[in-house]
């Protein structure tokens, strides 16, 4: 459908998801521009105007939006929370509680909120979770139960035993055979990511926005036989490296390891995706005649759309035969802003 003023009015009636990050609507009779999705009442027709892009609106003398912030990256981890992250990965045997937090001006509530909203637990089971991922690690390395459970701050063993079961799935003492997969929250300019990886490398890289992303989580645990815990992961430094250089336009592939996980026709669909160099797109129809098989361009697209480490295996390549932008599940606008960021010339 061709983008239209009236399409895009339509939309923020709507309040439709799908336009995040495709235009802005700006109110001419309070100077304020909003994303497509702001919840405050929506003006009449006469008295808008759309920008392809904040800093036009910006330009034109509006301010944003107070109530949906559009200045603000999608999901965006707010910074006070980034500095408490970044002490719990400095200090894994950390226990910030709530006299701490107010001491920093910051309310536990709202904090809780924000976790709950974003981790699905509190900050305080974040921080149990955050913990027994370090001291699995510790454990798996040959370090002794006791003096990781000290170092974990706990002064009782049995406590710890209880906290690590309950995280982990199993005792401290047959954690040995146990698999985990560390999972964490990374910042690009097109939103929040969730990212895991295992000691082999990345298995996922997912926006956190997408639908039915409970369902990858329980697909990726259940093909790994391993519980999904919070916390830091040797690959995740290079990813983020990595990631960074691709949006600053510094880098034209990815070298991080991955663990991919799939079937053997799945394996040759994302291989091909690898293998379209930046700046370039391949229709469905194209991918299934480089496998040696017309008739299954329903499967590639089936393969596309399953696959969990977005950017980095770049599903974004593909377009419809007819160069529309089709099936991304990270939406259809982040699929335009990722080819637009390589310079790709579309059909």
């Amino acid at each position: 459908m061709k983008l239209t003023e009236e399409r895009m009015y339509q939309a923020s009636l709507d309040k439709d998801s799908s336009f995040e990050g495709i235009y802005w609507m700006a109110v001419k009779t309070t100077e304020i521009f909003c994303r497509p999705v702001c919840t405050a009442r929506k003006p009449k027709r006469e008295n808008v105007e759309f920008f392809l892009t904040t800093e036009e609106a910006i330009e034109k003398g509006y301010r944003a939006c107070k109530v949906c912030q559009p200045l603000k990256k999608l999901n965006e981890t707010p910074p006070y929370i980034q500095e408490l992250l970044t002490e719990l990965t400095q200090n894994v045997s950390l226990k910030i509680k709530d006299a701490d937090l107010l001491k920093r001006n910051i309310e536990p509530v709202t904090l809780r909120r924000w976790f709950l909203k974003n981790h699905g637990m509190t900050f305080q089971a974040f921080q149990r979770e955050f913990r027994m991922n370090a001291a699995f690690k510790k454990i798996k390395n040959g370090e002794s139960i006791i003096e990781t459970a000290l170092d974990s701050g706990y002064e009782s063993l049995s406590g710890f035993n209880e906290s690590f079961k309950n995280i982990l799935g199993t005792s401290p003492k047959n954690s040995k055979k146990q698999m985990v997969i560390d999972l964490k929250r990374i910042e690009t300019p097109l939103g929040t990511m969730y990212a895991c990886a295992t000691d082999e490398g990345i298995c996922m890289l997912e926006f956190t926005d997408r639908k039915n992303i409970e369902k990858q989580f329980t697909s990726l645990s259940k093909a790994l036989h391993a519980e999904i815990v919070q916390g830091e992961n040797k690959h995740f430094p290079q990813l983020e490296t990595e990631l960074k250089e691709y949006f600053e336009g510094k880098r034209i592939g990815f070298e991080v390891p991955l663990q991919i996980i799939g079937t053997d026709f799945q394996q040759k669909v994302w291989q091909l995706l690898r293998e379209i160099p930046m700046g370039e797109v391949r229709t469905y129809k194209q991918q299934s005649e480089l496998l040696g098989n017309l008739k299954a361009i329903r499967a590639v697209g089936t393969a596309n759309g399953i696959n969990k480490i977005a950017i980095v295996i770049p599903c974004h390549r593909v377009i419809g035969s007819n160069g529309d932008l089709v099936g991304y599940a990270g939406g259809i606008w982040r699929k335009q802003k990722l080819l637009e960021l390589e310079k790709a010339i579309l059909f």
